[in-house]
């Protein structure tokens, strides 16, 4: 009978993550959750504003004024309290998440550029099987490393309420995976090991549209979509396994299979994402997003993955801003938000789909003086389940972005 027992953190190679689902396909997906979306739930498909960073669709970048410029930075910790039938573990990870910037090309046009992560793999689990007449056989399994993403993209409006965007990803890193298999009550004299690298290097597009709809009395709502096809990436793959035989004070190893580092793909899945807001100008808006990726059709080095399946995401959100030119009140400036999101992520485990939901909150802080705003969010969710000898995760997440705000190509009066 097969148990997992969960150990201390994996180290990732830009980013500090602690997961266990990490280590199956591309890792633990980044979420998309950043800036005022954080706190929405991550609802931001069809959410279109002058002030604030959307990168998540690149038809936003029309939306800015003609004279901004925008510049978005932030991190965020989250606390993790995960917990299976045979153990439990509490992590605390922090990370600087990404920056991002937004400024005009024209009346009609924008261009958006950055760097985030992508997925994250960070584990360490051990797991015993008893096998009759033949004794204890100990697994260990150690990951870690990040994909990143860099992007730069540009928007039009064509036409007064359109606007269709693109941005260009080159997605980079390296995951790593090692495992042994030993044998305790034979004092470890046998051991077999397998080293796995996978580094990842190539460029892929998403597509973004949105489309505002004029409404009475500063009432407007933008329906918006996202979508990447399906892509080839190039991928270098190397392996080594070995079995290692102690005996007294010498050791036996031979290699069991070797393949040097070599150029092979990754076929990433097409994906499709809806979202719409209904919005008041200065007031509330309310958005909501549909997000799908299609990953049972990935391959990865001419197999598929049978752990792998579609991902499918469900995201709302509220803002709120009491009265935006409060001259006597600094709290009612202050924009409030809330969300929820419900997740079917693209692991299946034990024939059994790996979910997360979760709820969030927060609020954007006006800068004194300035048209900068400082987003803060606080989530609370759970991921998977103990059901099936699994694992589930009961997190806590809190996270920092700042939306900076100045002035672009204007020419001073006075020296």
């Amino acid at each position: 009978m097969a148990s997992i027992f969960l150990c201390h953190a994996g180290i990732a190679q830009n980013n500090n993550t602690t997961s266990p689902f990490s280590r199956y396909g591309l890792g633990e997906l980044a979420s998309v959750n950043y800036g005022r979306s954080a706190a929405m739930g991550g609802a931001s498909i069809g959410s279109r504003h002058a002030m604030q960073i959307n990168a998540t669709n690149p038809a936003t970048y029309s939306s800015i004024d003609s004279l901004s410029f925008l510049f978005n930075m932030g991190f965020d910790g989250s606390v993790g309290n995960y917990k299976s039938n045979s153990g439990k573990l509490r992590t605390n990870d922090v990370n600087f998440r990404y920056f991002a910037m937004n400024f005009p090309i024209t009346r009609w046009a924008g261009a958006g550029m950055g760097i985030q992560p992508f997925s994250d793999m960070g584990y360490e689990v051990a797991m015993n099987q008893t096998i009759e007449d033949f004794g204890t056989v100990s697994h260990s399994y150690f990951g870690n490393g990040t994909l990143s993403k860099a992007y730069i993209g540009g928007a039009i409006k064509p036409f007064k309420n359109l606007s269709i965007g693109a941005n260009l990803n080159y997605i980079f890193g390296e995951l790593k995976q090692n495992s042994s298999v030993y044998f305790p009550e034979s004092g470890a004299l046998y051991v077999i090991t397998r080293a796995e690298s996978t580094r990842l290097r190539d460029f892929n597009l998403t597509y973004g549209f949105q489309y505002d709809i004029d409404l009475k009395k500063n009432k407007y709502l933008t329906i918006g979509a996202t979508f990447e096809n399906q892509t080839d990436m190039t991928a270098l793959h190397s392996l080594l396994s070995a079995k290692q035989l102690n005996l007294s004070s010498t050791t036996l190893r031979d290699t069991l299979k070797y393949v040097s580092e070599k150029k092979d793909k990754i076929i990433f899945p097409q994906s499709l994402g809806v979202g719409a807001s209904f919005t008041k100008i200065n007031n509330f808006e309310i958005s909501a997003d549909y997000y799908t990726a299609k990953w049972s059709k990935a391959e990865f080095f001419g197999s598929s993955n049978e752990l792998i399946t579609d991902l499918n995401r469900f995201s709302a959100g509220l803002e709120y801003i009491p009265d935006a030119y409060s001259i006597r009140s600094f709290w009612k400036r202050v924009r409030y938000r809330s969300g929820f999101h419900y997740e079917n992520s693209y692991l299946v485990l034990n024939n059994r789909q790996i979910d997360e939901i979760g709820i969030s909150f927060g609020a954007g802080i006006p800068l004194v003086k300035s048209k900068s705003i400082a987003n803060f969010a606080l989530e609370f969710g759970r991921k998977g389940t103990m059901k099936d000898d699994l694992v589930r995760n009961n997190y806590m997440k809190f996270s920092v972005y700042l939306d900076l705000f100045d002035y672009w190509f204007v020419k001073r009066k006075f020296d």
